[in-house]
């Protein structure tokens, strides 16, 4: 074997091992993995130990990587999604891009950071860019993927990936002379056009024929082979153009995205995908030197907090231009506030086309692996940081310029009904069966377009937060019958819950729960009945089969009546972790908690919970009492209180001040 060909093989066994070191011990600490590949490449490059050097070879592997990384992104591309939510995503996700562009320019541009307009334009760009990967990984973990402010969120990161491929196609026209740089701007973007009508035309007429013929082979090697062949070529085609290789990656896999095997292409390409991408990530590191950035570091945490707190007044006033309330403006704005993997793509396009210095290319590389680092935390506590300036004087002032929660219907029809919280595939359920069986009924919801249902059969709905007290006293919960809250986001519902209840205490509340670990907690804040659709599935699926394996329709209907009396115990697949305190934490996010120490001469002591009627007299809720060391979870109204006892206790801020009172000694 030659020494060649030997030195690239140690090179790439070095390098993912590092990248593969890296990745696991992020992942270990709660980390996006990509900084680990990151981590991983600075340790074996140039400025760590020196056993690998960013050159030849895996260089070309690492432009692999990106080609297969923006093929990925192609085929993953969502036009039904794009279209679903097509007024925030195409306007509002353009005028993000562009107003990020804007300022960022602007500002390195007149404080002299780069020279040039065309550099400022491409900083500007690379800055524009969020992490489609983190935030719906960060989404996935926290179940808010179906909220209105994790659908904005990927409605605007899906035209960033889409804005990806046109600077991709127009930017490296910049690299041209002042005087000629409108000409090649107006010749990229007809030759990017050109190109896109040829590719539509191909994708249209050429592709799914193609594809069919591989996939009919039965080949999985042959069909394999085809895919890279078509992502690899049409890169070498827009490459050959000047329009360059990733612009060609991500036009093929739009156009096999369209393709009824086009799930199928992207399984056979993802293992690829991640092990030419992972390359590419280390490949970065490699570049990376922890002596520079510890140089920089005051330069670093200076962009780092203008780039994070810019994109995020950026992303929310466009939130709150299109409508939507402040506090979720203000959650996307935290949510998509990073600087993207992407970045790295377009970053190295500028350094390679001159308009980054090493020192800059540097700068952005570090400045976006700390946002990276930084995302999952602020998205950790941007509810906590919420419910905090909800409690603030400037923040009530400004909540009191949002739009009044807008009602339709008969405000004075509103006694006896049902209110029904989220109108969601659960919550239009609920309504269709009320609806039919003649019951008054209020929809609350902030999805503006799933309410013209509601209009056409003359429905009354509010349109607002749900889990606003302005809104919660607009539906009159005090003259309801009932009420269902169906509400995608846990968080949302805890907090609906618990400002319902503060409304009207006796209340009969249904409550959607959305994983196990919810099922007590939300009983404890005061709901009736809590319903888990998963829970609730398994159950009608045993029902079935009971019936068809013989047993009495009498037998079924008790096995399924004592599970649910039982809160769905029995069948809890992991009852160790579902008591475990990370859980109880989880469940008080965004509800103010505060420990109580129980003295001896408290008029509580001795008393159980049923006869200390806590909730009642005060509004607030005891969700864990801590007794000799022991921590006991959600407690039921027989546990009787002694002295000493730690109360964890949620509520707001009056409801903890009489609940403080309550505690205190007669006088």
């Amino acid at each position: 074997m030659a020494a060649g060909e030997l030195t690239l093989i140690v090179e790439m066994v070095t390098v993912l091992g590092a990248a593969a070191a890296g990745g696991y011990l992020a992942h270990r600490l709660g980390q996006p993995m990509l900084l680990g590949y990151l981590v991983g490449g600075m340790v074996v490059g140039p400025a760590g130990l020196k056993w690998v050097a960013l050159e030849g070879d895996i260089e070309v592997l690492a432009k692999i990587g990106v080609a297969l990384l923006l093929f990925a992104l192609g085929v993953e591309f969502s036009l039904k999604d794009l279209l679903r939510m097509r007024q925030i995503a195409l306007g509002g996700g353009s005028l993000q891009i562009l107003l990020t562009i804007l300022l960022a320019s602007s500002l390195a541009y007149l404080t002299g950071w780069v020279p040039t307009v065309p550099k400022a334009i491409f900083l500007g760009a690379a800055l524009s860019l969020s992490s489609t990967a983190v935030v719906l990984k960060s989404l996935i973990e926290r179940n808010e993927t179906q909220t209105v402010h994790g659908q904005v969120m990927l409605a605007i990161l899906i035209v960033q990936d889409l804005g990806l491929g046109l600077m991709l196609a127009v930017f490296p026209a910049l690299t041209q002379p002042a005087d000629v740089i409108g000409t090649a701007l107006l010749l990229a973007a007809l030759k990017a056009l050109l190109f896109l009508g040829g590719a539509i035309l191909v994708g249209k007429w050429v592709m799914p024929w193609l594809i069919r013929r591989l996939a009919q082979s039965g080949s999985q090697e042959l069909f394999l082979l085809g895919i890279l062949l078509l992502c690899l070529g049409i890169a070498l085609v827009t490459s050959g153009l000047g329009l360059g290789v990733e612009m060609g990656a991500f036009v093929a896999g739009l156009m096999v995205s369209n393709v009824e095997y086009a799930d199928h292409a992207l399984d056979r390409v993802l293992p690829m995908r991640d092990v030419f991408a992972t390359l590419f990530f280390a490949s970065i590191g490699l570049l990376m030197d922890p002596d520079f950035l510890l140089e920089n570091s005051w330069v670093l945490v200076g962009l780092v907090a203008v780039t994070m707190i810019g994109k995020a007044v950026i992303a929310a006033l466009v939130v709150r231009l299109f409508g939507y309330p402040l506090k979720t403006a203000l959650t996307v704005g935290l949510g998509i506030n990073q600087i993207g993997e992407f970045s790295f793509v377009l970053a190295g396009v500028a350094q390679r086309g001159g308009f980054f210095s090493d020192r800059l290319y540097g700068l952005i590389v570090g400045t976006t692996a700390a946002t990276l680092l930084l995302t999952p935390f602020v998205l950790r506590v941007t509810p906590h940081l919420l419910l905090a300036l909800e409690e603030m004087p400037l923040f009530q002032t400004l909540m009191r310029f949002e739009r009044a929660p807008q009602f339709v219907g008969h405000e004075a029809e509103l006694r006896d009904h049902v209110v029904v919280v989220g109108y969601g595939r659960v919550g239009q359920t609920l309504v269709r069966m009320l609806y039919f069986q003649g019951h008054p009924i209020l929809v609350i919801d902030n999805d503006e377009s799933a309410l013209q249902p509601l209009r056409e059969r003359q429905i009354p709905y509010l349109y607002g937060d749900a889990s606003s007290p302005l809104v919660l006293e607009k539906a009159n919960l005090r003259q309801a019958k009932a009420m269902a809250i169906a509400l995608p986001d846990p968080m949302a519902t805890r907090l609906t819950l618990k400002r319902a209840l503060s409304l009207a205490p006796d209340l009969d509340i249904t409550v959607r729960a959305h994983v196990s670990s919810e099922i007590n907690v939300l009983y404890q804040l005061g709901a009736q009945e809590v319903v888990q659709p998963e829970f609730e599935a398994s159950l009608e699926m045993g029902a079935h089969m009971l019936l068809k394996l013989g047993d009495s329709t009498y037998d079924v209907q008790q096995v399924v009546s004592r599970y649910r009396t039982g809160r769905y115990q029995d069948i809890l697949p992991e009852r160790a972790e579902y008591w475990g305190v990370p859980d109880l934490e989880t469940a008080i996010e965004g509800l103010l908690h505060h420990w109580y120490t129980l003295h001896r001469d408290s008029p509580l002591v001795g008393l159980s919970l049923a006869q200390s009627n806590v909730r009642r007299v005060t509004g607030a809720t005891i969700m864990a009492i801590e007794r000799h060391k022991q921590l006991y979870r959600y407690p039921t109204g027989d546990v009787c209180l002694e002295a000493n006892d730690r109360l964890l206790v949620v509520g707001n801020p009056e409801e903890h001040s009489a609940f403080a009172q309550l505690l205190q000694p007669n006088s």
